[in-house]
């Protein structure tokens, strides 16, 4: 049965009648959990179940778990993740053992994610953070250094594959020079290209990865008008052309005052002009029934090229993961950690 290009955000530990009713009829191809909607780990494991009972298909169930300040699963239930910047302040000293850390630590996330049905996570940022900008990235970002920042989030894509999840790069074409938040904001770039060619560098590296998130940020390099998210100019000629990304493209939430000051009219209106600009499925997060319900309207039936680009991050999302000693694995993490005293 075909499913609509919308991941929609849950922000309560278990589904109501309303809700179950909405997903069964919506048919969204993926679902966002929030730390509202994460208490514990049976509980986490149970909503995965009823999520995808409810639409009928084994949908993916993705989550924010970044490590440090970007992270739904908190202690005491979970274990706390480093954030990027630490893989890379190691890497700085020992530039195996950043790597070694970087697919570890992102291993042992999935290997967490996994045994509860979660099978999606929305990382590795792969941004750039550049003097001056706003302190939303930060230490998201694995380093100033694109080279460093590609090889680290290589290494960390490749741990979550290794334990059957699928992830996302973000924050396509590049979120490290904005000067304000994206959630309250919308952040405008002035820089010119060949300064954004720095910016761009880390997401071409992986550039065949499944998935990647869009940014909600106008550069007046390349679109003065329109965000990224919304610009079919950004998306054809930089993302899919310079970049030569041509796998899962999602945008980010469309809850995000940066659209709101984008662009006229509501979720609906701004679901059809991310979809419209090229985007392949749309994220709306407020897990509220009325915005999820205006949402969809602006949606459609994933087919074509993105249904083969879905079904490949299904692929992924899907795989079983090999025997792992997770024991093993966070005695060996925490050595390489251990300097940094990050774990």
């Amino acid at each position: 049965m075909s499913q609509l290009s919308c991941s929609l955000g849950l922000r309560q530990p278990k589904l109501d009648a309303d809700l179950r009713a909405f997903f069964r009829d919506a048919r969204p191809w993926s679902f966002i959990l929030f730390r509202e909607a994460c208490v514990s780990r049976v509980q986490v494991t149970a909503l995965c179940a009823q999520l995808r009972e409810a639409v009928g298909h084994d949908a993916i169930v993705y989550i924010d778990q970044e490590g440090g300040r970007v992270a739904r699963l908190k202690a005491p239930e979970w274990p706390v993740w480093p954030p990027a910047a630490a893989y890379g302040a190691l890497h700085a000293r020992d530039v195996e053992a950043g790597l070694e850390a970087a697919k570890l630590g992102h291993r042992l996330m999935a290997h967490e994610l996994k045994s509860m049905g979660v099978d999606g996570d929305f990382a590795p940022v792969l941004d750039v953070p550049a003097p001056g900008s706003h302190k939303i990235v930060g230490d998201r970002a694995f380093s100033d250094d694109p080279a460093i920042v590609a090889k680290l989030a290589r290494a960390a894509l490749e741990g979550l594959h290794e334990g059957g999840v699928t992830g996302c790069i973000k924050h396509m074409p590049g979120h490290g020079r904005a000067l304000a938040d994206s959630h309250f904001a919308l952040p405008r770039v002035t820089a010119g290209d060949e300064d954004l060619a720095l910016d761009i560098a880390p997401f071409a590296a992986l550039a065949d990865a499944e998935a990647a998130m869009t940014a909600h940020i106008v550069f007046d390099a390349w679109d003065g008008e329109r965000p990224a998210t919304c610009s079919p100019v950004v998306i054809e000629n930089i993302i899919r052309g310079r970049i030569g990304f041509q796998n899962m493209l999602m945008s980010d939430d469309l809850d995000m005052h940066a659209l709101t000051f984008a662009m006229k009219g509501g979720l609906r209106a701004r679901a059809e002009a991310a979809l419209g600009a090229g985007c392949d499925v749309v994220l709306q997060c407020s897990g509220v029934l009325k915005e999820m319900q205006d949402t969809v309207e602006g949606c459609r039936v994933i087919k074509g090229a993105a249904l083969e680009r879905a079904r490949m991050v299904e692929g992924i999302a899907k795989h079983a993961p090999g025997e792992f000693d997770a024991k093993a694995g966070w005695a060996r993490y925490k050595t390489l950690m251990a300097d940094l005293a990050q774990v």
